[in-house]
């Protein structure tokens, strides 16, 4: 569903961000999934890739077997390390509350040394969310296929989360074809409750707009 060639363009876009300000060498990245974003940064930063699921690092190795993969929640992480940046990409969606995004603040803050970069990039922040579906798919080479549906949108704009749904084609390699689904619940919050919350991490942060229009905070951590 998400390979690294789904990533090429948004790596492009993140290291500069990545490589602006202090040298830098080590990169955590909380929420690291499958590790298809990490495949495009692994070669400017020595990477240490943290999921809680054991299943999504597995995958991570195999595509990154350079780099360090540690099973560990992005909450409550605590390794006896600093590094020169910290990466959350969209794992930051699964935090649904304002305690939990607190939470994971303070666990990039922790690991990040004194003067180096945390960056953040939540799909979106409450003043850019809009419904919409989009769908999209892959082909391996021995037959087998995917297609999705994505379905998003708010049934409570007064709260802090909204409702993903979806839809899968399966296509197996010997042709047959079953639907699965799936459901998430995401987190959206204003960007001054963000700002508010990487001052009380530790950090002076900013806002950079991507090419898609997107908020990524830049946090630089005091002392």
């Amino acid at each position: 569903m998400s390979p690294p060639s789904q990533y090429v363009e948004e790596a492009a876009d993140l290291l500069p961000l990545l490589l602006e300000g202090s040298a830098a060498r080590t990169l955590l990245e909380l929420g690291s999934g499958g590790g298809s974003l990490a495949y495009h940064l692994k070669n400017r930063f020595a990477l240490t890739l943290t999921d809680r699921s054991p299943d999504m690092l597995a995958i991570s190795e195999r595509l990154n077997p350079e780099s360090e993969h540690i099973c560990g929640d992005m909450m409550s992480l605590n390794l006896p390390r600093e590094f020169d940046r910290v990466v959350i990409h969209d794992a930051i969606m699964y935090a649904t509350d304002p305690d939990a995004v607190r939470a994971t603040l303070r666990t990039a803050a922790r690991h990040c040394r004194g003067g180096g970069r945390v960056v953040v990039l939540p799909d979106c922040v409450r003043e850019t969310f809009e419904p919409a579906t989009e769908k999209g798919g892959e082909d391996a080479a021995d037959g087998r296929g995917l297609r999705y549906l994505q379905w998003r949108w708010d049934p409570d704009p007064r709260d802090h989360t909204y409702e993903v749904a979806l839809a899968f084609l399966l296509r197996d390699a010997d042709g047959q074809v079953r639907v699965e689904g799936d459901f998430h619940r995401f987190g959206c919050f204003a960007r001054a409750d963000w700002l508010a919350w990487f001052e009380e991490a530790g950090m002076t942060v900013r806002i950079h707009e991507d090419a898609w229009g997107r908020d990524v905070f830049i946090g630089v951590k005091r002392g």
